[in-house]
């Protein structure tokens, strides 16, 4: 079960497809973040969705607010998929302990052993104050996410 809105978003410090570390609690205080976890890289559904924020990103990203997509792919893809996308935002591993930030916010599938669709805005005060959870091939709309930074 995901984690609930009005809770305080669990931190965490993953390597993005750069091979830099990412901290959640960096933007604490400076900015809101859109957090997406995708299933996987490369696949039709996540390319779409990514590709969809990336059409919004002077929208999605700026100095108030940044977005962050966590999949479990090694950050070797990453890079390759970021590459070959066009995808100008960090693209977060979660490979190794495999899944570990997915299983904390409540959207690995153990089973499947990825995340499902889940996105999450959390504020400067690093509280999540909207969610969304899909199963995998149910796409999300990036226009929600515009729509809850808008009242931040």
């Amino acid at each position: 079960m995901a984690i609930e809105v009005g809770t305080e978003a669990p931190d965490f410090e993953l390597r993005n497809q750069h091979g830099e570390p990412v901290r959640l609690s960096d933007f604490r205080g400076g900015q809101n973040v859109v957090l997406v976890f995708y299933p996987f890289a490369f696949t039709g559904v996540c390319t779409g969705e990514l590709g969809a924020i990336q059409k919004e990103l002077p929208r999605l990203q700026n100095d108030d607010v940044q977005v962050l997509g966590v999949s479990s792919d090694s950050p070797f893809s990453q890079r390759v998929f970021a590459d070959r996308e066009g995808l100008e935002f960090p693209l977060l591993s979660d490979f190794w302990p495999h899944g570990e930030v997915a299983r904390a916010y409540g959207v690995l599938d153990e089973q499947k052993g990825c995340a499902v669709r889940g996105t999450f805005v959390i504020d400067k005060a690093g509280t999540v104050r909207w969610s969304v959870v899909n199963d995998l091939p149910d796409a999300r709309d990036e226009q929600e996410y515009l729509k809850v930074l808008d009242s931040l």
